[in-house]
């Protein structure tokens, strides 16, 4: 997704923010290993797999997701990048027009951070995208609350 069209208003965010009581970069480790770690925190009842085409670890990883929704199987490419390493990781998947990143802030003179799950999608018009906006919001509140209960229950394993 471009900036340009994020700045123009015609797309739609939805976030949910975590603490989570690990140091930023375990957490961060999580995130950008999408061979081992990563896969382990996707809640299996939304998920039907994670494959990872080239790479595996953070930026240029080249993957392909399979959703779960009502039923469907519905499969996404996408690509990896790091616009700020060790803080903020991203996943385009360029024929849905979506956006997900991964922001990771440490808390200071904590062992802990806040984590932020936010996805980006296109902003369709009228009652029908106000619709969809309200079901995409509920869906994936309770995908992404139960991402990071697998991610802090997996680095308590881990510790």
């Amino acid at each position: 997704m471009s900036a340009d069209t994020r700045r123009a208003g015609r797309t739609y965010d939805v976030a949910v923010t975590r603490h989570i009581e690990a140091s930023a970069g375990r957490v961060y480790a999580v995130f950008a290993d999408y061979r081992e770690a990563h896969p382990k925190i996707l809640p299996p009842r939304f998920f039907a797999g994670l494959e990872v085409e080239a790479g595996g670890s953070g930026a240029g990883t080249r993957l392909i997701v399979r959703t779960k929704v009502a039923g469907r199987v519905r499969t996404m490419r996408g690509i990896v990048t790091e616009p700020a390493p060790g803080r903020r990781l991203v996943e385009t998947y360029p024929d849905a027009q979506v956006e997900t990143s991964f922001l990771v802030e440490p808390r200071p003179g904590e062992n802990a951070c806040s984590v932020t799950i936010t996805t980006a999608f296109p902003r369709r018009r009228g009652p029908l995208g106000w619709v969809e906006r309200r079901l995409v919001r509920g869906l994936l509140d309770r995908v992404y609350a139960e991402e990071l209960d697998l991610l802090a229950a997996y680095l308590r394993q881990q510790a």
